[in-house]
């Protein structure tokens, strides 16, 4: 499969795309190849930083246990921490509910040479608001009184917004990625008994772990929807086969990597012409100091 392969265009059905790739490697080979590319990955985002005029953001979803924090962490990993920070987002706050949905994820937005990874996103209000849309009702929202007010209509409006907020932030020079960590039921399974079985994993399980699984074709029907309505050039979805998160970490890493390479301005600025003439001056300055 080519990294292209990996991007939606159009209707998505996910059951049309892996969650396992057939492939030679060993997960040591996996590692190493993804140090080779996390590290040029920090050395590009040291001269994004240097250029200034663009921006980059990670959105990573996935059903639970998909690896999202692992991912997050092993891929960034080579990035100087002046360049790359990271959001998970929970329930909102009481301030954050005083405003639109979009306002606490319009806050975090990275800054011009720099990186942001949200984990979970603007999109959980797409997802996990439509599996829940009693949670909706704590928006305030004028004329959304009652569950019956929510209608599809709401919805499709929502996603026309995320549109509109994410043709924007590209707009204005943020580079915008969107990956779905795809992980078979069974696989869920065994990460969810893993984090039973391991005491030092026991703090990640929560018994809505197991609410959520039995939900599992609802949250696949909306996540089809939301990803089919909002993969656009600007803000395009990946889908990443994560039943193995070492080769879901390269695959992540490598779609970064080759779509930010097309970006041909992003250069290291020369030093005035001016102060190049000086060079000469300025190393003798300092050698007799």
């Amino acid at each position: 499969m080519e990294l292209q392969d990996l991007k939606v265009e159009g209707q998505l059905k996910l059951s049309d795309f892996p969650t396992q790739l057939d492939h030679k490697f060993s997960n040591k080979s996996l590692k190493k190849q993804l140090r080779k590319e996390r590290r040029e990955l920090g050395e590009m985002q040291n001269t994004l930083y240097a250029h200034g005029k663009y921006s980059v953001l990670v959105c990573i979803q996935g059903m639970d246990t998909s690896g999202k924090d692992s991912l997050i962490r092993e891929v960034f990993k080579d990035f100087n921490v002046r360049g790359v920070i990271s959001y998970s987002f929970k329930k909102p706050s009481e301030r954050e509910l005083n405003h639109d949905f979009l306002w606490r994820h319009y806050r975090a937005l990275p800054a011009r040479g720099k990186y942001a990874v949200f984990n979970r996103s603007h999109y959980e209000n797409v997802l996990i608001s439509r599996v829940k849309p009693e949670i909706v009702l704590n928006e305030r929202i004028p004329h959304i009184n009652s569950l019956k007010d929510i209608t599809p209509e709401f919805w499709n409006k929502r996603l026309e917004q995320i549109n509109n907020f994410e043709k924007t932030i590209h707009e204005n020079g943020c580079i915008v990625f969107k990956f779905f960590l795809h992980i078979s039921k069974d696989e869920q399974k065994i990460r969810i008994l893993r984090r039973l079985n391991k005491p030092s994993k026991n703090w990640k399980f929560s018994p809505e772990d197991l609410k959520d699984r039995e939900l599992w074709d609802e949250y696949t029907k909306y996540y089809e929807q939301a990803i089919s309505e909002t993969s656009k050039d600007y803000a395009p979805w990946y889908i990443i086969p994560s039943d193995s998160k070492h080769h879901a970490r390269l695959l992540v890493a490598k779609t970064i990597k080759e779509r930010v390479e097309t970006y041909t301005d992003i250069q290291n600025p020369s030093l005035p012409q001016e102060l190049q003439d000086q060079i000469s001056y300025y190393k003798e300055q300092l050698k007799n100091s």
